[in-house]
């Protein structure tokens, strides 16, 4: 089973960007249709990016221009580059395996990101 690692999240203005990681280890990623999810205080988690093995791409319309997610297969890892960042952009981000638009893997403890003037 393929452990995922999320990492690159902090604190940041809005306007600002960040990079998150995800990286895996356990089995390759590389047949594998990855997403990343936002969950935000109080709210149910949602899927904002999702990247198929081909590589076409598909995004939440909350951040549909702002965010790009990509990945490299020989690093075993899926990137969430995030510019434009809104203070409702705030919550705790993790990546997923994915069945369609379904998390099927374990979940990782993910890498918080807080957009705050």
């Amino acid at each position: 089973q393929v452990q995922l690692v999320e990492s690159g999240g902090g604190l940041v203005q809005p306007g600002g960007s960040l990079r998150l990681s995800c990286a895996a280890s356990g089995n390759r990623l590389t047949f594998y249709t990855m997403g990343w999810y936002r969950q935000a205080p109080g709210k149910q988690r949602e899927l904002v990016a999702r990247i198929t093995s081909g590589g076409s791409t598909s995004y939440a319309d909350s951040v549909k221009g702002r965010f790009t997610i990509s990945r490299d297969n020989a690093k075993n890892t899926v990137y969430l580059e995030m510019n434009n960042l809104k203070p409702e952009d705030t919550g705790v981000y993790c990546c997923n395996v994915l069945a369609g638009t379904t998390a099927i893997g374990s979940w990782g403890q993910g890498t918080q990101v807080t957009v705050s003037s």
